[in-house]
Parts: C-alpha cells; sequence; structure tokens
C-alpha cells in the first residue's frame, strides 16, 4: 500500500490553496469551485497529496490551538533560513526559531494564515530518494 493523501477540513480551501500554490510550490491536481470546495494538492515531487476542503456538516478544528508535536505538516528546505522568512513575509506566523537537532538537521515551526502548522526541514541526510 501507498499513501496517496491526507485531507483536512478547513475554513477556506479556495484561498489556502492559493497560497500554497504561490508560496510553496505545490500543485492543484484538482480542485472545486463546488461544495466541499475540496483540492488535492501534490508537492513539487509528485508523490504525495494533501486533500482540503470545507464540509458545512463539521465543525473545523482550530489548527491555530494545536501544539506543532501533536500535528505538523512538514515541508524540506534547501534554505530553511530564506524560506522561513520569505513564508513569514507571505503571511505565515513563526513558533519558534530554528533549531539544530542532534544530527545536524535544521528544523523550525510557522503557522499558515489559517493556523495550520507547517515545519520546514533542512536535513542532512534526505529520509527519501
Amino acid at each position: 500500500m501507498k499513501i496517496e493523501h491526507f485531507a483536512l477540513q478547513v475554513a477556506d480551501p479556495i484561498a489556502m490553496a492559493r497560497w500554497y500554490v504561490v508560496h510553496l510550490g505545490m500543485t492543484i491536481q484538482r480542485g472545486s469551485k463546488e461544495p466541499p470546495y475540496a483540492h488535492f494538492l501534490a508537492d513539487d515531487g509528485g508523490q504525495m497529496l494533501i486533500e482540503i476542503y470545507y464540509n458545512d456538516q463539521f465543525d473545523v478544528p482550530n489548527q491555530a490551538t494545536v501544539p506543532p508535536a501533536h500535528f505538523h505538516l512538514a515541508f524540506l528546505s534547501d534554505t530553511i533560513e530564506r524560506d522561513r522568512a520569505r513564508l513569514i513575509e507571505a503571511g505565515a506566523r513563526e513558533e519558534g526559531p530554528i533549531n539544530t537537532q542532534p544530527n545536524g538537521d535544521l528544523v523550525c515551526f510557522l503557522r499558515d494564515p489559517w493556523g495550520l502548522c507547517l515545519q520546514l526541514v533542512q536535513r542532512v541526510e534526505k529520509l527519501l530518494a
């Protein structure tokens, strides 16, 4: 089995999809302007999708209150300091400094404009090819 996607209930999937395309380099593989406004976003490697949608039958989780250790969406970065600064300028909120892990990886947390926790990771050794 291979993971195709994971899904998130969000308040404004159309605006969120646009922000992720412009600022994180994701591409919309499928999007809808009709309820539930589902958008499937692919990373630049085309190997993983996230689905964002709004179903008015359910509450939207308040991601801004979820600690980074409980949930975060991680993105690889070759230039973590520059990417962190660029995303903050684009409306992300910092959630602490860049930290060096014992193995030398650099990591930091941000919140996208909707409160979802993002992690930027600059790895010494990639986990996947």
